[in-house]
């Protein structure tokens, strides 16, 4: 409807429907559905909080979700330690409301400098945001494929985008180099505008932009820990069927065909839940119970309401309503998940903590 406001407005001019008449009288809602009514609420819920506003049940939206969506964003949020158990603003979610992102994405943005891992988190966070950078085109699909799998990363597609902006900068941002290379030159400027946006957001909250040493063994683990402090809601766990099923809500799932892993891992993180003919999970990275350092990663997986890591042991107890391993569905998830506990608390135990 809105081309035909344009053509004409200025000039004469046509507008051309790609659509017939009966569709538009018979199929076609009236208004477009309206958006707060079909997204995540995660970040309007935490802005409405940084703005004071308490009542979420009776404030007067133009178009009001209904409860349990906004259920869902409070358990979110309070999931994500971006507020308390009586549904007020945390320190961590005030800040977490200063960054246009969902809150997912500004936990482990947040938490990236915990770990010294900021500055490639901002890369990967300000990949996410954007496009696909990916491009396809059907004429050219074993290059294009060809030439994806010389940024792939072992450990998957969020590390996969971090190599693609780094070849980018590293490529003064050439645009014939992106068109060799079957990257959509937009979204990588895109991208970077956002990173730089972020990156000021950051510096005027005082969050270190740090990286671990390139050389270090923990280089990319702290990355992945990043990844799991925010997207902990998000890992599915390999069964013998060669599915995976989602670690909380046991949804059968597959790995989408465009990951760049070539094997499956048995946890998998994963940035969305795509559903076409199947299930599946897309932009998938490898995860692990434990992490040969002190800080298992489990500990972010079981116990995920958490910020960072004096402590490590402190994880275990902190915030386990999220995984409360009691109510989980009995499986091949449950039981290696109460293994992997059970094999922690043995060892604090051990260290008598």
């Amino acid at each position: 409807m809105q081309r035909a406001g344009r053509a004409g407005r200025t000039k004469p001019g046509k507008c051309f429907r790609l659509y017939t008449e009966k569709a538009y009288q018979e199929e076609m809602q009236e208004q477009t559905y309206p958006e707060i009514l079909r997204s995540n609420l995660g970040s309007v819920v935490l802005q409405l909080k940084k703005l004071g506003i308490e009542d979420l049940v009776h404030f007067d939206f133009m178009d009001p979700p209904a409860p349990e969506t906004l259920m869902r964003a409070l358990e979110l949020l309070n999931y994500l330690a971006a507020i308390n158990d009586d549904g007020e603003l945390t320190e961590l979610g005030s800040l977490m409301a200063e960054f246009p992102l969902d809150p997912q994405l500004a936990k482990m943005l947040i938490t990236s400098t915990e770990l010294n891992c900021s500055n490639e988190i901002l890369s990967i966070t300000a990949m996410l945001s954007v496009p696909q950078c990916f491009v396809r085109p059907n004429e050219m699909k074993k290059e294009a494929d060809e030439a994806k799998a010389r940024f792939a990363h072992v450990d998957g597609d969020h590390l996969t985008l971090l190599n693609v902006y780094h070849a980018f900068k590293q490529n003064n941002e050439d645009v014939q180099w992106c068109y060799d290379n079957f990257i959509n030159y937009r979204t990588m400027k895109t991208a970077d505008t956002v990173r730089t946006q972020l990156g000021k957001t950051m510096d005027r909250f005082n969050l270190r932009r740090v990286s671990t040493d390139f050389k270090s063994k923990d280089y990319y683990i702290n990355i992945r820990k990043a990844l799991v402090a925010g997207f902990f809601m998000q890992v599915a766990h390999l069964q013998r069927s060669g599915h995976y099923v989602t670690v909380k809500d046991n949804q059968l799932v597959n790995l989408h065909p465009s990951t760049v892993l070539d094997h499956k891992p048995e946890w998998a993180l994963y940035n969305e839940f795509v559903l076409t003919t199947k299930n599946f999970i897309r932009t998938v990275t490898d995860v692990r119970p434990e992490w040969p350092t002190d800080e298992p990663l489990v500990w972010y997986v079981l116990f995920g309401k958490n910020t960072i890591i004096d402590d490590p042991f402190r994880l275990l107890t902190i915030a386990p309503q999220y995984f409360d391993l009691s109510n989980f569905p009995d499986g091949d998830t449950k039981r290696k998940l109460l293994y992997v506990a059970n094999s922690l608390r043995a060892l604090q135990n051990s260290k008598g903590i």
